[in-house]
């Protein structure tokens, strides 16, 4: 739990980060709210310094149609749960894709994931009447929940699948075993030895696409490699481009990441090379469902077809973690350059980041998670029907739900390239 004088502090830099929204100070500076003489007062107002034309450039390379396009190939391997071929196969497509865009040093992570021994689980009944009564508003990640709610969970009946292809597709069952992820590299030309780390998790479950949970994060994070492996923008500071896989299982590809690499930053190998195998994390940056925000269920369970007016982008941190404060900073930072370069949807911050890959990252480095929803008081609630179902295919939604999606997208690139002082080679 926070002491009184850790709330004190993080209550002061809310208040901080919310004129400011500067970044990290191991981050190269962002352009924030400058200060002006009024004439009429003679106090200081605040404004927000304009938008970079270089970084504008940037974000007007994403485009609706590509983004759309990046969810669809990866719907065509199913709900990609870890363990089976269709998992395999996405992880190859996703690897020849960010070869193909021509982002550099294209790896993989290699592990061992043997699930833990099944036990004989409680009925839902039996869980939730003691959830209830140990506290009947409390959420994950620390927050609560509020208003009316809607049953969650994991769909693990095939036959609630009706597109016999799709089910036919999703039918092979998850082995344990050997399990990849891929990644790969924009190398920074000033400090190619510190690095932000973008990540989504590219596997699913629930016989459905995963369209969603988690495509609509795995291709925004392969839409934001293609921009940045561009031979005409430069960034001082590397970026890395995660795909994580086992997320659906508790964070495991994300956890070997953290085991395999992390006591392996900013050493230079070879020796005299300049080159950074693992780059100093300076910061991780997760994506885990971006599309839907059509509001609280309705009172007899059922939602809304459209998304709704006051839809946002969530960013979140954790306050609990240990690098509260920095993480705050980082989200305040995301959440100014959505005000000054996304085209539709603004952006909130939220306190209690929880259940995705940011996760093994939170108490080690600043760590935000961007999503459609906040993930405990309201995907937790019910607020996403598609969540795990046989319902998340890329034929659910809509273009308002793809776009508030590419506006997770114009966030976050303008976020990194700020944070790694990206700019644009002159002709």
């Amino acid at each position: 739990m926070l002491n009184r004088a850790k709330l004190v502090l993080l209550g002061s830099m809310v208040a901080a980060c919310a004129k400011t929204a500067q970044a990290p100070a191991a981050a190269a500076p962002v352009p924030v709210a400058a200060a002006s003489e009024a004439p009429a007062t003679g106090e200081a107002q605040i404004r927000l310094a304009p938008p970079d034309s270089d970084v504008v450039a940037m974000v007007s390379r994403l485009e609706l149609d590509k983004y759309k396009a990046t969810i669809k190939g990866l719907t065509a391997f199913g709900d990609r749960r870890q363990g089976t071929k269709r998992n395999r196969d996405a992880v190859d497509w996703i690897e020849a894709q960010l070869k193909n865009y021509g982002c550099a040093n294209v790896e993989r992570i290699t592990y061992d994931y043997q699930p833990p021994p099944r036990r004989v689980a409680d009925s839902t009944a039996q869980l939730r009447t003691r959830a209830a009564a140990r506290n009947p508003t409390l959420g994950q990640g620390g927050s609560k929940m509020r208003g009316v709610r809607a049953r969650t969970g994991v769909d693990t009946n095939r036959l609630h699948q009706t597109d016999s292809t799709l089910r036919e597709l999703n039918s092979e069952p998850t082995t344990p075993g050997q399990r990849q992820e891929v990644y790969c590299t924009k190398v920074g030309s000033a400090h190619p030895n510190e690095m932000y780390i973008v990540g989504g998790h590219m596997d699913g479950h629930g016989w459905g696409e995963a369209a969603n949970d988690d495509g609509s994060g795995t291709a925004l994070v392969m839409e934001l490699a293609r921009i940045f492996s561009s031979p005409d923008i430069v960034t001082d500071r590397s970026i890395r481009f995660a795909l994580w896989n086992n997320e659906e299982t508790g964070l495991n590809g994300a956890r070997a990441y953290v085991a395999q690499r992390q006591a392996l930053q900013g050493i230079e190998n070879p020796k005299g090379s300049g080159r950074y195998p693992e780059p100093k994390w300076l910061g991780m940056i997760q994506h885990d469902m971006m599309m839907f925000d059509h509001g609280m269920p309705n009172p007899d369970g059922t939602m809304r077809k459209e998304q709704r007016a006051e839809a946002d982008v969530n960013i979140e941190f954790q306050m609990q973690s240990k690098m509260a404060a920095e993480s705050m900073k980082l989200a305040f930072a995301f959440r100014d350059a959505n005000e000054r370069y996304a085209t539709d949807y603004p952006a909130a911050v939220g306190p209690h980041m929880t259940n995705t890959d940011s996760g093994p990252f939170m108490d080690i480095i600043p760590a935000i998670s961007l999503r459609e929803n906040e993930r405990g008081m309201h995907v937790g609630a019910g607020w996403d029907p598609q969540w795990h179902q046989v319902t998340d295919v890329y034929t659910t939604y809509i273009d308002a739900d793809f776009r508030l999606g590419l506006n997770a997208a114009q966030t976050t690139l303008s976020g990194v390239a700020q944070l790694t002082g990206a700019v644009l080679k002159k002709p």
